[in-house]
């Protein structure tokens, strides 16, 4: 079956949840990211396989020109495929559609050919504070 993308996508807490959690290895948590989303985002861009949730990015924003990638996962049997360029695609024909005029993403070095070849993105300088 195709991969379907859509924008602003409904889905549940649960799936969104549960992919986080097999993305970026931790224990399954209860995230209500429909309320996060919804409170604080731009949109967001659901990955589906049929039924399936497969993929997921959300595009924060300031309300302005700038929007944010964050949280850009993929199911484990779907990575290296596509989905997640796809995911970032749709993102940024959105944020380019709200009038953004920069789609910002930051990440660990292990996906800068991810981001950089797959997805179109250009190195800058930024600068990041852990608190």
């Amino acid at each position: 079956m195709a991969i379907t993308y859509e924008w602003r996508g409904d889905f549940d807490n649960a799936a969104v949840n549960a992919l986080h959690a097999e993305g970026f290895g931790h224990r399954v948590l209860d995230i209500d990211w429909r309320g996060q989303v919804s409170r604080h985002s731009l949109g967001w861009v659901c990955a589906r396989d049929g039924d399936d949730l497969v993929g997921f990015v959300n595009v924060a924003w300031d309300g302005g020109v700038h929007a944010f990638i964050l949280d850009t996962v993929v199911a484990a049997g779907r990575r290296r495929s596509g989905v997640g360029a796809g995911l970032v695609a749709e993102a940024a024909r959105h944020a380019r559609t709200a009038r953004c005029e920069w789609l910002h993403v930051d990440f660990d070095d292990e996906l800068r050919p991810f981001y950089f070849e797959a997805c179109g993105f250009r190195p800058t300088p930024a600068g990041l504070i852990a608190l």
